[in-house]
């Protein structure tokens, strides 16, 4: 009798220490928060939109960073979405670092996006090819709002449930790069010709055909309440951005508006904690809202930003109500940082840059582009041979998301969405830094702006070894 009082005593002990495994495992219920952090710049600091920076006079609307934290009771993930054209990579760092000490979330969980809009000041410091070894007082400033962004989010945990799914809105895209009838291609900056046009004349009867495809789907997080109260939803497109703004004003583009729009659909106008909503860029490096063949009547002012907002959030709104929603939510990330050649001049492109850069002097108020690119030359000149390229991947129940810290062509989103297995796949570009243009080998044979060396800064089998590297993450999450 007392050996069996033991025995059951010492069942009882184990039972009470050993986690439970396998199928008796209880499924992890979902924890969400979200929250905004203002990121305004003070007035006079550089817009940076285009190749001539200009100082800021006026807010047409404020710039925010945008957070959610998941925790389903094992790991917790943060996605942050700024309203910035980009960031330098070292603000990323010091975010993510400040997230960890004050929330715990490792680091690489944390997930940090610039939307690209081009009516905000630069985070990307002096010299956008060095990172400083000091951040500059606004960089500093948005690293910490960031951070505090994070910590409320994780502060507003409450019990939630995910939504996955997708929208295709077609009608927004358009591919930018064109072949021209022959005879047709204007010289570029480097007194060559190339093979396709950025941004040609809408309308000309000089017109061929896109160099590349577009990506009309919308990827959707929605993330609520057991009861239905919308907590957030996280959204990425591969849309540029729209522009059209009035002078020298700061804008978040249509990402800004957008997140407004789809509040008020949701009637979150009152709702305490505030709902937030966010977009990111998807994979629109040589994607914008210009449909080249059949150009659009001159507009106001935020007139096509607030057109295009209005109708991308009525869409992924009246999807929302048909996601299916889960608690049960597996949670996973993946970062790394293999190290990628930088793209440095040749010799003939270095010759070029100093004949240019001596015969072709500064004229005040005038936009060269030759000289322009000539100085980008040579600040590429005494770069190191490699550079670490932060790449991440989240798992977010059904949503695989892949990052990269460039302006990604559209090809590689789609491609990404091929070949990783998860059910709902998607890229977000412009994460934990800004490295440039990222084309396909293919595209940058035929040339083009987003080829040339100085807004291209990464080898040119860039994209290639980076898409291999996140398929290899992604697979390395097992489903569970």
């Amino acid at each position: 009798m007392m050996k069996r009082l033991q025995l059951l005593a010492a069942f009882l002990i184990v039972s009470l220490v050993s986690p439970l495994r396998g199928d008796d495992a209880k499924p992890a219920e979902l924890k969400a928060g979200a929250a905004t952090s203002n990121i305004t710049p003070e007035l006079g600091l550089a817009i940076v939109g285009g190749f001539a920076p200009f100082p800021s006079t006026s807010i047409h609307d404020d710039l925010h960073a945008r957070c959610l934290v998941l925790d389903n009771g094992q790991t917790k993930i943060a996605l942050v979405v700024c309203d910035l054209l980009g960031l330098q990579s070292r603000i990323s760092t010091e975010a993510r670092k400040l997230i960890e000490e004050k929330t715990g979330i490792p680091s690489a969980n944390v997930l940090i996006s610039g939307t690209h809009t081009h009516s905000a000041s630069s985070t990307l410091g002096q010299n956008r090819y060095r990172t400083p070894d000091k951040l500059d007082p606004y960089q500093a400033f948005v690293a910490r709002r960031i951070a505090d962004g994070v910590q409320t989010a994780a502060a507003r945990l409450r019990p939630a449930e995910i939504g996955v799914g997708t929208v295709e809105i077609p009608e927004h895209v358009f591919n930018r790069r064109w072949f021209m009838q022959p005879g047709k291609m204007p010289a570029n900056p480097f007194g060559e010709y190339d093979q396709v046009k950025m941004n040609p004349p809408s309308g000309s009867a000089n017109l061929d055909r896109p160099a590349g495809p577009t990506d009309p789907i919308v990827s959707i997080l929605s993330v609520r309440e057991p009861n239905g109260r919308p907590i957030s939803v996280f959204t990425a497109y591969s849309l540029h951005y729209v522009g059209g703004v009035a002078g020298a004003q700061i804008s978040a583009d249509y990402y800004g508006m957008y997140c407004h729009r789809l509040g008020r659909l949701l009637g979150t106008d009152d709702q305490d904690p505030p709902f937030v909503a966010m977009m990111a860029n998807g994979t629109s490096g040589d994607i914008n809202n210009i449909n080249f063949r059949e150009p659009r009547p001159r507009k106001a002012a935020y007139e096509q930003m607030r057109y295009v907002a209005d109708d991308v959030a009525a869409k992924v709104h009246a999807e929302l109500p048909k996601l299916t929603y889960r608690r049960d939510v597996q949670l996973d990330a993946r970062y790394d940082e293999p190290a990628l050649k930088w793209r440095h001049p040749t010799e003939k492109e270095r010759k070029w840059a100093i004949e240019t850069l001596e015969n072709r002097p500064e004229v005040p108020g005038k936009t060269d582009l030759s000289r322009i690119y000539a100085e980008r030359v040579m600040n590429l000149i005494d770069l190191p041979e490699t550079t670490p390229v932060p790449l991440q991947i989240l798992r977010i129940g059904d949503a695989c998301v892949g990052t990269m810290p460039c302006e990604v062509f559209c090809e590689i989103g789609l491609e990404f969405r091929k070949r990783c297995k998860a059910p709902t796949p998607f890229m977000v570009s412009i994460n934990h830094g800004y490295m440039g243009y990222l084309p396909t080998p293919a595209q940058h044979e035929l040339g083009g702006y987003e080829t040339w060396i100085g807004t291209n800064r990464l080898e040119r089998e860039a994209s290639v070894k980076m898409l291999d590297r996140l398929i290899e993450m992604a697979e390395s999450i097992k489903d569970q």
